[in-house]
């Protein structure tokens, strides 16, 4: 045979069957035409009905996707977190051609993948109601009986737009003209269309249970000078179990409601007057930030930090020379002064420590200088991201800068870690999660500072990780430009993760700054520079505390700590001597001498949350005793009052976060 004749046949045989690798390591030849649903198939003992999309060479795709050439597939099976987010997907999609089968007249705009479930943005004249959900839901569920194949349609960005146009969709015509590229994929499912990258479920029967939520507006790709488009939520899950547990963490989630409980409790109000985003703080919530506030003071006093305060204005000079006003001057307030000079209104502390660091030369000797501040930032959101406290545009913040050599890098990271770990137990956070976010070591122009710079405090991290034994886990390509963190985030009693501490270096600010000190050969060398908040904000802090405990503080935090309740008149002077003892022990204490039968008084101290109420009756006058229920325990018999406070002295000493 020709040495041409043997290449023709190497080259047929070649085309006429693809290689396959799967996750355990196995390879196969399949024949040419195989989809990804083919190799999926032999990872589960050709039972690939339980298959519901596919990872091939490390992208996602259709289960119809031909594999082609030598490549690696990994099926999905529930309940991974990407088949679900996929799931989640598909359901959208059937939300979207339910609304156009029951409102023609609907436009479709976006309808991605969000952490609780999905929404869809539609624009319609007539408002949707809550009894339109359930018509919507009732059609998605005949959709999904229809089990109608999903099918990836590829076409030119010009046939896509002539579709779209020609489908009354102008809102699809728009986001191809922005996002499209020269080759559009749509999906299709019955006489519905959507422009989509996929990748999706194979059919509509695939679906697992879902629950359409709620309604809300919102602005046409998040802009306000943009039309105010209607939004479906909803969310979906592999199961109706799952589901139903789900909703019934969002029914619990909804008592907890830090904006409902706020109110209730009288702790804090937003005054649209005043504007949104402005926390209010009243006496009760007022009380609770002012202990955490001295509690934070003691503790970071006792290990070290330094305590300053910087002005909430500052020349636009300052964020010029800090890089802010390049990146961030969207979200400043800036203003003019009575000469025309431009102030800004201060989005974080840190360019006002570093001034105070820089206010005169700096040994070796004196580092690390570790500053602290419950500085107060002002940052412009869009109305449209208010939530609460937990998302405002005024807010104090738990901010700590610590300067320091290369040498005491890990050390203090180790002790930063520590502290914030201590708090987050302190304050009943039993549970949390740690990430590492490092650099994208392919893409190392996205990132401020040398190279030597970032494997120092890369390694710093996790030597300190390491040093304080906290499992972490590592999430390259997350690092911020200016330096790699270690973020904490806690898990409350409902196991949600909130923002909870963070550690990151900072090559930037130190350069744009020129920050130095004098080493030991008496030569200028750039500073270490660590940002720290343990908490956060003050507001959004307070506000999870508020979920968490779902209103009832521990002791130590309770804005109220005994309600002293007289059932007489006769017992009322008797009630207001036992206020003043309490007052003297150092408690916070309230009496409720209104005219109301004792049962109502106690009812009321319950939904106040109280932790206790001390019942005075003739009996306990006489006697000298107090009756004592706890809010969660109910009756507690009676005891002496100096025995009593002794216990709550103790519990909060102890910051015992348990009732």
């Amino acid at each position: 045979m020709s040495s041409h004749g043997s290449s023709r046949s190497v080259s047929e045989a070649a085309s006429s069957h693809v290689w396959v690798r799967l996750p355990d390591g196995s390879r196969h030849r399949l024949p040419h035409g195989s989809t990804a649903r083919d190799a999926s198939a032999l990872v589960v003992n050709g039972a690939a009905s339980s298959v519901l999309a596919a990872r091939v060479d490390g992208r996602l795709v259709d289960l119809a996707v031909p594999l082609r050439g030598e490549c690696t597939v990994e099926p999905l099976l529930a309940p991974c977190q990407e088949a679900l987010e996929i799931t989640r997907h598909t359901t959208a999609h059937v939300l979207a051609q339910a609304v156009k089968e029951l409102y023609p007249d609907a436009q479709v705009g976006i309808g991605p993948v969000i952490d609780e479930g999905f929404y869809y943005d539609f624009r319609r004249e007539t408002p949707f109601t809550p009894d339109d959900l359930e018509q919507i839901e009732s059609r998605m569920r005949e959709i999904v009986k229809r089990d109608l194949p999903l099918r990836r349609i590829e076409q030119s960005r010009e046939e896509a737009t002539r579709l779209f146009q020609d489908r009354n969709e102008p809102l699809k015509v728009e986001l191809i003209e922005d996002k499209g590229g020269e080759v559009v994929s749509c999906y299709q499912q019955g006489q519905f269309i959507d422009f989509c990258l996929g990748p999706h479920l194979p059919s509509t029967g695939r679906l697992g249970a879902f629950k359409l939520t709620s309604i809300a507006g919102a602005y046409w790709r998040g802009d306000e000078s943009q039309p105010m488009l209607q939004r479906i939520y909803g969310t979906a899950f592999f199961t109706q179990e799952e589901l139903d547990r789900h909703l019934q963490l969002v029914e619990e989630a909804k008592k907890r409601d830090h904006r409902r409980l706020g109110k209730e409790l009288d702790l804090f109000s937003i005054q649209e007057v005043a504007g949104g985003g402005l926390i209010f703080w009243h006496p009760k919530g007022a009380t609770v930030r002012r202990i955490i506030d001295e509690f934070w003071t003691a503790e970071h006093l006792r290990r070290g930090y330094q305590l300053v305060s910087i002005p909430h204005m500052s020349r636009s000079e300052l964020w010029k020379k800090s890089g802010h006003m390049s990146f961030y001057r969207e979200n400043m307030y800036r203003f003019q002064g009575d000469e025309g000079e431009e102030f800004v209104l201060k989005p974080m502390n840190c360019p006002g420590h570093i001034l105070i660091f820089k206010s005169h030369k700096r040994s070796y000797r004196e580092l690390p200088i570790r500053y602290a501040e419950m500085g107060t930032v002002y940052r412009a959101e869009r109305s449209g991201v208010l939530h609460g406290m937990l998302r405002v545009r005024g807010f104090t913040q738990d901010d700590a800068h610590i300067f320091c050599t290369r040498d005491q890098a890990v050390d203090e990271v180790a002790d930063a870690i520590e502290l914030a770990r201590y708090m987050l137990e302190t304050f009943g956070y039993d549970r949390y999660e740690v990430d590492l976010s490092v650099r994208d070591p392919n893409n190392a122009v996205k990132y401020a500072g040398e190279p030597a710079d970032w494997d120092m405090a890369e390694e710093a991290l996790v030597q300190a990780l390491k040093k304080v034994n906290l499992p972490y886990r590592r999430m390259v390509g997350e690092a911020a430009f200016y330096g790699p963190k270690v973020d904490m985030r806690m898990l409350d009693a409902l196991g949600r993760s909130w923002q909870g501490p963070t550690i990151q270096f900072d090559f930037n600010l130190p350069a744009r700054l020129d920050v130095r000190y004098v080493n030991r050969d008496s030569k200028e060398e750039p500073v270490i520079m660590v940002h720290r908040a343990v908490l956060g904000s003050m507001e959004r802090f307070v506000g999870g505390l508020i979920e968490h405990y779902a209103g009832a503080f521990p002791l130590w935090l309770a804005p109220v700590q005994a309600k002293v309740l007289p059932i007489t008149d006769r017992a009322a002077g008797r009630a207001h001597e036992v206020l003043r003892e309490l007052a003297a022990a150092g408690l916070r204490a309230e009496v409720d001498d209104r005219n109301e039968k004792v049962g109502f008084k106690i009812r009321q101290a319950q939904l106040e949350k109280v932790p206790y109420m001390l019942v005075l009756g003739d009996r306990e006058v006489a006697s000298g005793e107090i009756s004592v229920r706890s809010r969660s325990a109910g009756d507690l018999g009676t005891t002496s009052l100096a025995s009593f406070i002794e216990r709550c002295q103790e519990k909060v000493r102890s910051r015992d976060h348990q009732d």
